[in-house]
C-alpha cells in the first residue's frame, strides 16, 4: 500500500471515521434485523471501539512513544476539514445509536463532536 512502510505508525482517520459513520447508520436503519441475526452486539462493539479512538485522539494531543515521528494536530491553525467533519459525523451517528442503551456515552460523543 502506498504510504505504509515497515515500522510506521500510520492512522487513516478519514476512512476510519467514514466506516464508523456508515456502520452507525446501518445499525440505526437495520437495528432489529441485526438483532434478529445476532450481530447487533458486534456492530455496537465495533462502533464503540472506533469512537473511543476518536475521543482519545481529540483529548490527548501528545502520545508517549519512544520512536521519533511527526504528529499532526487538527486545530484552527492546521485545519483538516474533511477529517474533522467526518470524525464529528461518526461521533454524532454513534451518539444517536447509543442514546437509549448508553445515554452517558451518547452525551460524551455529542460533546466531542461539537468541540
Amino acid at each position: 500500500m502506498p504510504g505504509i512502510m515497515c515500522g510506521d505508525h500510520v492512522k487513516f482517520s478519514l476512512p476510519m471515521a467514514f466506516t464508523i459513520t456508515m456502520l452507525s447508520w446501518g445499525v440505526f436503519e437495520y437495528h432489529q434485523k441485526m438483532a434478529d441475526a445476532g450481530v447487533l452486539g458486534h456492530a455496537l462493539e465495533a462502533i464503540k471501539w472506533g469512537t473511543n479512538y476518536f475521543v482519545k485522539a481529540r483529548t490527548h494531543s501528545n502520545e508517549d512513544m519512544t520512536t521519533s515521528r511527526r504528529a499532526y494536530n487538527v486545530d484552527a491553525e492546521n485545519p483538516e476539514l474533511e477529517v474533522a467533519a467526518e470524525s464529528a459525523a461518526a461521533m454524532t451517528a454513534a451518539a444517536i445509536v447509543s442514546r437509549e442503551t448508553n445515554p452517558h456515552y451518547s452525551h460524551l460523543l455529542l460533546h466531542h463532536a461539537q468541540q
